[in-house]
């Protein structure tokens, strides 16, 4: 029972490891990884290699699955090439099982030491997350050496011989028993170095090893499908897509594991590098022969996962996808996407606001008030969204992204609440008892709704860019719109001493209506004020216009 239960912790302590080292090199590397991603697909080779790169450094073409799926579901690269980075990326995996079935459990006190060190001195900082990594790596290439040591007291069990030669000659159970393993260890990776040391060991034959790294190739397809389930169709296109491919290399793959052992092992200086090396053969033949059917599975994916027509529901969240919580950077574009999805959504409010003052429409005055509550909705989305990413595992910049995001949602919620009360007011105090403004007062109020859509779509690009310029010129119209609701204020007074039966009726929504549009454009300007003061731009009363100079 003591062995039993050593071996189950090395392999606790192999799949621990390898996850440490895919969160910590997402955590430093996330958002550059991302980039590659994303600058690679001007074909199917480059985005192949790109997969590849990726892959060997996250150790994991799960990660890398999830990204360029997300990546589909943003509409940032099409389906054939995320499928094209997939080829590479199982390529890529397999480059790191044969390294680390070389002995390197001799390095592994060194990278657990120095990254302690780096660990305990800087926890969120780069320093802390490269020690991250390496400790990672240490407590792999240890729990590797612990699988060998505590399956040699096994084997002398008669029970677990007898067991073990239960369990062979059914490529389809052992194909099974693997998908499962690497579904439930949530690495491929792991499993595979894991299978490759129980062969070393002769825990296992060998024959019963490669139809358990073909399970184990079938399941890493499996879990990107199972953690991408709830996620849109075109990410959920790039997932099944890939397993898929997997599915016919198996299927293909498998009845020639014969001629493996017959003519390829026998040329193999080891059991574990035999294990590797047809991990990786596997790989490399099954990308080599299926990249140019990309285009072809792409559009059968497309005809099994059709995207869903056009409906109101999609004024629902539709960009929080759930699997890039696991890499903060991507998790943080999702966010900030679905909260321009918010914005979109006020903006449709704010310019039904004049058609419903200029035609005294109730019906769509009612239509944009029900849109108030889709704006709180996704406010309420994106902020539990931002809640489960891991401000630790973001870098500075990504944390300063996290706050603009939440304030940014929160100006836009408040400005829907604004817009609903201004609509309510104009039903009660307009439309209902068919009063009119009077023709200069109805210009007025035209001209700020103007300039509120302008400003609206200004802050939009700020937020987008962060360009300090167009933050500056955001501020600027906050003082301009002030003046002119000054201005619009004093004309109105002069409109009722002169006794104006229009401006007399429509006095008090009038005052309130450009007082209300003044408040909206306070929150589009404050938008502007987190982007002026990470550029150190502004001072605590006014803008400091020397340093903004400098800054355009």
């Amino acid at each position: 029972m003591k062995h039993l239960l050593n071996l189950l912790a090395a392999i606790a302590l192999l799949v621990w490891g390898t996850h440490l080292v895919r969160t910590g090199v997402l955590r430093v590397f996330g958002a550059n990884l991302r980039q590659i991603l994303a600058n690679s697909m001007g074909n199917r080779f480059t985005a192949a290699l790109s997969g590849i790169g990726v892959t060997a450094l996250v150790q994991s073409s799960t990660a890398t699955s999830l990204m360029t799926s997300s990546f589909v579901g943003q509409g940032l690269i099409t389906l054939p090439a995320a499928l094209a980075v997939m080829r590479g990326a199982d390529i890529g995996t397999s480059l790191m099982s044969v390294l680390f079935s070389f002995d390197l459990s001799w390095l592994s006190p060194l990278f657990i030491f120095v990254g302690v060190v780096l660990f305990l001195s800087s926890k969120d900082g780069t320093p802390g997350r490269i020690g991250r990594v390496l400790i990672g790596l240490g407590l792999m290439l240890l729990a590797l050496r612990l699988v060998v040591d505590a399956t040699e007291p096994l084997l002398a069990s008669p029970a677990i011989r007898g067991l073990l030669s239960a369990v062979s000659s059914d490529v389809v159970l052992e194909i099974f028993l693997g998908m499962l393993l690497a579904i439930l260890a949530y690495s491929s990776l792991a499993i595979v170095l894991l299978i490759a040391a129980l062969a070393a060991s002769h825990v296992i034959k060998l024959d019963v090893a490669l139809g358990l790294v073909l399970g184990a190739n079938l399941g890493s397809g499996a879990l990107a499908v199972l953690t991408t389930a709830k996620s849109a169709i075109e990410v959920r296109q790039v997932t099944v897509g890939n397993l898929v491919f997997k599915i016919m290399g198996v299927v293909a793959v498998a009845p020639f594991i014969g001629l493996w052992l017959r003519h390829v092992q026998p040329s193999m200086p080891d059991t574990t590098q035999g294990v590797v090396l047809f991990h990786l053969a596997f790989n490399v033949a099954m990308s080599a022969a299926f990249i140019f059917l990309t285009q072809l599975v792409a559009k059968a994916m497309e005809k099994l996962l059709p995207k869903p027509l056009p409906s109101a529901s999609q004024m629902r969240p539709r960009h929080l996808d759930p699997s890039a919580l696991s890499t903060p950077s991507l998790a943080i574009s999702c966010a900030a996407r679905e909260a321009l999805h918010q914005a979109d959504v006020v903006e449709t409010m704010l310019r039904g606001v004049m058609e419903v003052i200029s035609r005294d429409d109730e019906a769509l005055a009612k239509e944009l008030c029900k849109l108030d509550d889709t704006v709180d909705e996704l406010y309420s989305a994106i902020k539990y969204y931002l809640t489960k990413i891991s401000r630790e595992a973001l870098a500075e910049d990504e944390s300063r992204r996290w706050t603009d995001i939440i304030s940014f949602t929160i100006n836009m919620e408040q400005i829907g609440d604004i817009i609903e009360r201004v609509l309510i007011d104009v039903q009660d105090k307009k439309i209902r008892p068919r009063r009119n403004f009077s023709e200069a007062g109805l210009q007025e109020i035209g001209e700020l709704h103007a300039r509120l859509l302008d400003n609206l779509r200004l802050s939009m690009s700020v937020f987008l860019n962060g360009n300090v310029h167009d933050a500056k010129k955001l501020l600027e119209e906050k003082a301009r719109f002030r003046d002119l609701e000054h201005a619009y204020s004093r004309s109105h007074l002069v409109r009722l001493t002169d006794n104006t039966l229009s401006s007399i009726e429509t006095s008090s929504l009038h005052i309130d209506l450009i007082s209300e549009l003044k408040r909206i454009n306070s929150h589009i300007c404050s938008i502007a004020y987190p982007i002026l003061d990470s550029a150190g731009a502004l001072a605590p009363n006014r803008l400091r216009n020397s340093k903004l100079a400098e800054l355009e």
